[in-house]
């Protein structure tokens, strides 16, 4: 949990540091290390090494397994949620849909939405899902896995809190952020998905993520 209240913190310092530059940069989040390595003569030189989203495999909305693969070199937006929320979802997704309309059709850019009922947001209910949102198209997938999966890649390495409980209105708790993951699988920016304000934000992000040179 202090990674994810983390991510506000580091945006504080990245957005006082971008001030006294010329071009902008995103951060990178997550857990380090640094690797002593050669290059092409022999040398040796320290490098940085970031934790990167780990590969998968689960069922999009038109049960074929999805993997890592398709997003190979493309940044992308991902988040959690559960089709018979009632509370941030529905917020979450008309929020999240203006981003799709911005980039829509954009071959570098793509969207990743996790159920985390997986119970009973198999497949044919996460394809009527996309078809009353409006987006059932290749550049979004919406995709239903194993519990244990799917709340692991969450908390470990996307960085958000979601877990099951019969207490809550709906029967799940999770944060509402927006992740941004750059092209080589590393986190970028994670926004709150309920907030116009971050979601701009997050728009304006793209573009300079979208803008950098490797």
């Amino acid at each position: 949990m202090k990674k994810i209240l983390g991510y506000a913190a580091l945006a504080c310092l990245i957005t006082f540091g971008a001030a006294c530059t010329q071009e902008r940069k995103l951060p990178i989040y997550g857990d380090r290390e640094a690797k002593i390595i050669k290059d092409a003569n022999g040398n040796e030189k320290i490098d940085t090494i970031y934790k990167t989203i780990p590969d998968f495999k689960f069922l999009n909305q038109d049960s074929v397994e999805l993997t890592q693969d398709v997003f190979k070199n493309k940044v992308y937006v991902a988040d959690f949620f559960f089709t018979s929320c009632s509370t941030i979802c529905p917020v979450m997704h008309r929020n999240m849909k203006t981003i799709f309309d911005k980039y829509k059709d954009n071959k570098d850019v793509m969207f990743l939405s996790h159920t985390i009922d997986f119970k009973y947001d198999k497949p044919s209910v996460l394809k009527k899902y996309a078809q009353k949102l409006g987006v059932d198209v290749p550049q979004w997938q919406f995709v239903w896995g194993d519990k244990k999966e799917v709340y692991s890649i969450a908390e470990k390495d996307y960085l958000v809190a979601v877990q099951e409980d019969s207490s809550a209105t709906d029967g799940y708790i999770h944060q509402g952020w927006l992740v941004l993951i750059d092209k080589h699988k590393r986190i970028r920016g994670a926004y709150d998905g309920t907030k116009p304000e971050e979601v701009e934000k997050l728009k304006n992000d793209m573009d300079v993520l979208l803008a950098e040179k490797d």
